[in-house]
């Protein structure tokens, strides 16, 4: 390969190495830089405030509990859309793709007009007997976060467990059947060791989508709910100047995305019984 080839390719890729540096190689140096002059102080700081450690807590119980939502919702939608002809799958999942393209704040806001206080769903049920306060409450809480969680988890899940599913020789179902065994035996013995790989890599993927979440858990709540992306935030814009601190936190919530992603390849490597 002739020098002018190289010097050409390497070129190319120039923009692109430097949009990388500029945009995620400095933010991270500057995130790290101040937490790690003085690492033992800084931490033993974040160690020292429960209303840190029950943040850090907090998004973990919030983004485990909607994964493991969305994924059971998700496998009913993947195992049907498996069975679905050609044209009403695309179609679907067209259908399903179209959370992905919005934002947290316009999902946030979304949820709001249907179910906040003067939501139409709210004004529906208050029609037929149940509390309009209490069921437009439920939006701002928790459980409400959980909910819009759900609505942009699951056409993740269900992009990576249904090509698994499509994959499936449903065959062996019927084999497994005509020697004696039980649908429920034929699933739990044939289908989910196959599908239990995709179940894990989902589950790991929609948990490090939903600590990082930062705009639908802002505009529903604003700083109200003790989460770890909401603290960075009121650490940084209410003035505070512990900055190293709020790097710690930067680092744990890193850790935390990655401990995720660790999890699924050991486990998708453990039960991939392919």
């Amino acid at each position: 390969m002739s020098f002018k080839k190289i010097f050409n390719g390497w070129l190319a890729i120039v923009p692109v190495l430097v949009c990388y540096l500029f945009f995620f190689i400095a933010p991270v140096v500057f995130v790290f830089y101040e937490p790690l002059q003085a690492p033992v102080a800084t931490f033993n700081r974040m160690l020292s405030d429960s209303y840190l450690l029950s943040s850090i807590t907090g998004s973990i119980v919030l983004s485990v509990m909607a994964s493991f939502a969305s994924l059971v919702v998700a496998l009913f939608i993947s195992f049907h859309l498996s069975r679905c002809s050609d044209t009403t799958r695309q179609f679907f999942s067209i259908l399903i793709s179209l959370p992905l393209v919005f934002s947290g704040l316009i999902v946030a806001y979304g949820f709001i007009l249907v179910f906040g206080r003067a939501g139409f769903v709210t004004q529906l049920l208050g029609q037929v007997g149940f509390s309009d306060q209490y069921i437009g409450n439920i939006i701002f809480t928790p459980i409400g976060l959980g909910m819009a969680y759900c609505y942009y988890l699951i056409p993740r899940a269900v992009f990576i467990l249904l090509p698994v599913f499509q994959s499936f020789d449903w065959r062996q179902i019927d084999v497994s059947k005509s020697f004696g065994a039980t649908t429920l035996q034929s699933y739990r013995f044939i289908l989910f060791p196959q599908v239990l790989p995709a179940m894990i890599t989902s589950l790991c993927v929609m948990c490090s989508v939903a600590l990082g979440a930062y705009g639908t858990a802002l505009a529903l709540s604003g700083t109200q709910l003790n989460i770890l992306p909401l603290v960075l935030y009121s650490k940084i814009s209410d003035g505070g100047t512990d900055f190293p601190v709020v790097g710690m936190l930067s680092i744990v919530l890193i850790a935390l995305c990655l401990t995720f992603t660790f999890i699924s390849d050991y486990l998708t490597r453990k039960y991939d019984y392919k």
